[in-house]
């Protein structure tokens, strides 16, 4: 019998595959592809789970540097250039690498832990028994698995097969057009990297430029094609039936600056895309069973402001280690469940954050009065702060003892020096085994039970006030310096009993 399959070889998938791996469980990843798509999707990562990837050692694998990652000293939201040097404590971090690479990363990494990944098998039925799933694939085979995991996007296939709803709004009123662009040299801004356009002025790269009509956006990505993309909310219905070409986003293009700006195709291979209406639901259910739903199959929301990624990789990375710890036995009661009750409300916030944003791009004369409002509160750094927590779920805080500043947040970046020097969390936690943090050599014996889970690492601590701190395997605090008693409770509602 399979341990654990996932249906599903996206980016999150492959995180789920390789997290349970690292804990010592090998599951079987089903992709219906034969081989990967070829179509652009995401162009980068943003927010917190940068961080992650850095504490999986796959930051220096996608970025090529060899020092941590250093946090943006400016984004955007809602259209709004956001200054974020004003913050003294930055928590939004950007990597920008298609998504391609990102699965080609992860593909590389699950093939070193073991991982069998299936190209071509795609899921057509499932049936649940009280200790399995079994699972039908288009080619006949029967597969029986411990656990099943839908993956698979925001159609998924398995939520639809186990009966969880997925409730939500469906907004047809805007149209996006994107595609790979070349420009003429003198419509480029040497400066900053943006577009001059005759007749509007300067579009800033990388950024969302709104007018009253729509939205434009211009990313000139090192290394390959430009992406231009605007945004409009037509009067008349508009059809994905025929093809879009170029001259549609140039006419675009015109409507939204109330300028012209000639565009043509890039050498080899390129995007077109047309997309009307906004998706935004969250499943009813996380789990159903023996059957649970991970990334864009359990929500999906507008892409402005680039969540999905940190969303949903950090959804793998918060249900490996509990699954893990079910398969091998080793699981407290209800752990399994803090997947959706810890998760959940990470999703319902970036659907309001997406939403918000949505409303503030949107075209008309009250929008732009609710825009010259809004751009006076981010003239205060508490505003621009609690928007950098916001989008890059900096603000996370998982249910935990009120008492205890910093468990259920996300660890901060301590180094240990230890007897072999100085040594940065994100080396520690590559194994995504659970970490006692001890500056004082105290708190080893009250934790001699779990040994067989939980890594010891005594030292000075550098980069926090705790003189002690227990580390779950996403990288999230359970328990910070208390005594042995409050220590044990937290070992043993995360990691279960000691062992004998």
């Amino acid at each position: 019998m399979i341990d654990v399959l996932i249906a599903g070889a996206g980016p999150n998938g492959l995180m789920l595959a390789c997290e349970l791996a690292l804990a010592g469980v090998r599951p079987v990843v089903l992709e219906r592809r034969p081989t990967p798509g070829g179509e652009p999707r995401a162009n980068g990562l943003v927010g917190q789970v940068v961080r992650l990837l850095d504490r999986r050692g796959l930051y220096a694998r996608l970025s090529g540097e060899s020092s941590p990652p250093s946090p943006q000293p400016a984004f955007t939201f809602g259209a709004f250039p956001l200054d974020l040097t004003v913050l003294a404590d930055n928590p939004h971090y950007v990597l920008g690498v298609p998504q391609a690479q990102l699965e080609a990363a992860l593909v590389a990494r699950a093939a070193e832990l073991g991982v069998d990944l299936r190209s071509g098998h795609e899921v057509v039925d499932l049936h649940q028994r009280p200790d399995a799933v079994e699972v039908c694939l288009a080619d006949g085979t029967q597969l029986t698995a411990r656990f099943l995991v839908g993956a698979d996007g925001g159609r998924s296939t398995v939520r639809r097969l186990v009966g969880i709803d997925f409730p939500g709004v469906t907004d047809d009123r805007s149209v996006s057009r994107t595609a790979t662009v070349t420009v003429p040299a003198s419509f480029l801004d040497p400066a900053t990297g943006g577009l001059r356009v005759p007749g509007y002025g300067v579009v800033p790269p990388f950024q969302h430029t709104r007018t009253p009509h729509g939205l434009v956006a211009w990313a000139p990505f090192p290394g390959r094609p430009a992406l231009l993309t605007t945004t409009e909310w037509p009067d008349a219905p508009t059809s994905d039936d025929a093809p879009m070409e170029l001259a549609e986003l140039r006419a675009s293009v015109a409507r939204v600056l109330g300028a012209d700006l000639p565009v043509g195709a890039p050498d080899g291979p390129g995007l077109l895309r047309r997309l009307t209406g906004r998706n935004t639901r969250i499943a009813a259910r996380y789990r159903a069973g023996r059957v649970l739903l991970v990334g864009d199959a359990a929500h999906v929301h507008p892409a402005i402001g680039g969540p999905g990624l940190n969303l949903g990789l950090q959804d793998a990375v918060n249900l490996g280690w509990k699954l893990a710890a079910t398969v091998r036995g080793w699981a407290p009661p209800g752990l399994l469940d803090t997947y959706e009750t810890e998760r959940r409300p990470v999703a319902e916030r970036v659907v309001m954050s997406t939403q918000a944003q949505s409303a503030l791009i949107g075209p008309g004369d009250e929008i732009t009065g609710l825009r010259q409002l809004f751009a006076e509160l981010l003239r205060l750094p508490e505003v621009t702060g609690h928007i950098a927590g916001l989008m890059s779920g900096a603000d996370v805080r998982y249910p935990a003892d009120p008492a205890d500043p910093l468990a259920g947040r996300s660890a901060p970046d301590v180094v240990v020096h230890g007897d072999h020097g100085p040594t940065r969390l994100a080396e520690l936690t590559r194994t995504a085994r659970p970490l006692l943090l001890d500056s004082t050599g105290t708190y080893a014996e009250t934790a001699a039970g779990w040994r067989d889970r939980v890594d010891v690492v005594t030292g000075p601590l550098e980069g926090t006030t705790a003189t002690a701190l227990l580390v779950r395997p996403d990288c999230f605090v359970a328990w910070s310096a208390g005594d042995a008693d409050t220590l044990r409770a937290s070992l043993t509602r995360h990691f279960g009993p000691p062992s004998a």
